[in-house]
């Protein structure tokens, strides 16, 4: 019987030793200083083309820019977008640039913890310094809202966002926008729109039962989307089998009209109304070159 005792006393120490260093385990990298001068009109485009007003804004009750977004529900909990403007308690009005940096393209939040992956900064991973100071600088210019977002609902383990630290060495993949030599400048322009900053796969592409992208089963569709309803295949083969063209898709990343006349709803409606109108002609239709022809 005291063998078992033993034994077992000596299982819960080693799980509260891995627990403890998992905890202790310092994660992402050190941000070199950003000195670039950033561009308010280009960071308010990005910005708007990665989403951030349609999260971080909850339109539906009201709520001001970036204030705080509404509460997005998943099989872990419910998630609540963070106020973005530059109230200095409640806001990003007491961050440096370098952890806002850190934040965009690590996941990794001022006080070292890990952000919950309903935030899509693996797309952001490849932002520039100078995305990363346009963008600082438009954010600059939001009016300080001095109101606290909800903490997320989450139930155990799911609260214990420490286990995001082993989440993130499973699963985390910053997504590959490197040109590709032999296609053309707008294929590529969108290939860097469509996997980066308009995170496009966020939606489209399943997930695994731990909420990690299928990445072998991209654009292929999303039955299952935070928010409810689902987010259909945007690969090449099945958009075409729809009806859908180059010109097609352009106009309605701009519109939110379907070929069949039909109009988007749901997130994309959002997507639409709050990111990829206020894009430019030349950029829609760089995306939807590379969607329409995105095999690889």
């Amino acid at each position: 019987m005291r063998t078992w005792v033993w034994v077992l006393f000596a299982g819960i120490c080693s799980g509260l030793g891995v627990t403890a260093a998992t905890v202790a385990w310092p994660i992402g990298n050190s941000v070199e200083k950003i000195s670039q001068a950033g561009d308010v009109d280009r960071g308010a485009y990005l910005a708007r083309a990665s989403g951030c007003i349609a999260c971080h804004t909850n339109t539906e009750d009201g709520g001001a820019p970036l204030a705080g977004g509404a509460p997005l529900k998943t099989d872990f909990g419910k998630f609540y977008p963070p106020n973005l403007t530059t109230d200095l308690e409640f806001g990003m009005g007491s961050w440096t640039i370098e952890q806002f940096a850190k934040a965009v393209r690590q996941g990794i939040s001022p006080d070292g913890d890990p952000y919950y992956p309903t935030f899509t900064y693996p797309f952001y991973a490849n932002f520039t310094d100078q995305d990363i100071a346009d963008l600082w600088a438009a954010f600059q210019t939001v009016p300080a809202v001095n109101q606290s977002t909800l903490p997320h609902d989450t139930a155990f383990p799911f609260n214990q966002r420490w286990g995001l630290k082993l989440w993130r060495a499973a699963f985390l993949a910053p997504t590959n926008v490197e040109p590709v030599p032999d296609k053309s400048d707008a294929w590529n322009r969108g290939k860097l729109l469509v996997r980066g900053a308009a995170h496009c796969a966020a939606c489209h592409t399943p997930r695994n039962l731990a909420g990690a992208r299928i990445s072998s089963k991209r654009f292929t569709g999303n039955a299952l989307l935070p928010v409810g309803g689902k987010a259909p295949s945007i690969l090449p083969d099945d958009l075409e089998a729809e009806g859908w063209n180059v010109d097609d898709l352009a106009y309605a990343l701009r519109s939110g009209v379907t070929p069949s006349g039909d109009v988007f709803g749901g997130s994309m409606a959002e997507v639409v109304q709050l990111g990829t109108r206020f894009l430019t002609d030349d950029d829609l239709k760089a995306m939807a070159i590379y969607i329409m022809d995105s095999d690889i």
